[in-house]
């Protein structure tokens, strides 16, 4: 066994990812305090080539040197916009035709792994929010629903970033592999 090199990854180059066909994804961070953890989210979006980040509210905005420190380049990858307020971002997703999810612990949550969600054919957008207060509840009520990451350990959350990674690849699997696309 031997590491690959970068070379042997057969990575794309910006400007290919850029002209790549994208998971119909947009990842919406409901403002997020720190910049690391923006600048993480912005790496796996890149990782799992999703379509977009929507950054709202008092969420940093790349060229930022924090944000740069994790995403390593991927700020300038993924597609980016800046919204003032969330709850227009939504509302503009849900005149695109997305399906919107909250990433959040409510009642009637679709737990990640355990339920099953339905998102082949589908443009979905999911919601991060605060590292303290979560998704601001106004915005439950613009979402189609809400999502949840089991947990079993006697803490009740995740760090943002982790939290988002998770969601991303369960996306990934369920979109890729639904409607049998070739990224």
């Amino acid at each position: 066994m031997k590491k690959l090199t970068t070379q042997e990854m057969n990575r794309l180059s910006v400007d290919e990812f850029r002209a790549s066909e994208k998971l119909p994804l947009t990842v919406v961070l409901d403002n997020v305090r720190s910049q690391n953890n923006i600048g993480s989210v912005f790496r796996t979006a890149d990782a799992f080539r999703v379509e977009r980040i929507a950054l709202c509210g008092i969420c940093s905005t790349p060229p930022h040197r924090e944000i740069h420190k994790t995403a390593l380049g991927a700020e300038d990858s993924v597609l980016w916009s800046y919204h003032e307020d969330t709850a227009s971002c939504l509302q503009e997703l849900k005149r695109q035709g997305y399906k919107i999810y909250a990433v959040e612990q409510v009642d009637d949550s679709v737990k990640l792994g355990l339920d099953a969600i339905q998102v082949a054919d589908s443009k979905i957008a999911i919601v991060f929010g605060n590292e303290i207060e979560g998704v601001q509840d106004s915005l439950l009520p613009l979402c189609d629903g809400s999502l949840e990451i089991p947990q079993f350990g006697t803490k009740h959350s995740l760090n943002v970033s982790c939290a988002a990674a998770i969601v991303m690849w369960e996306m990934f699997k369920n979109m890729k592999l639904d409607s049998k696309q070739s990224l």
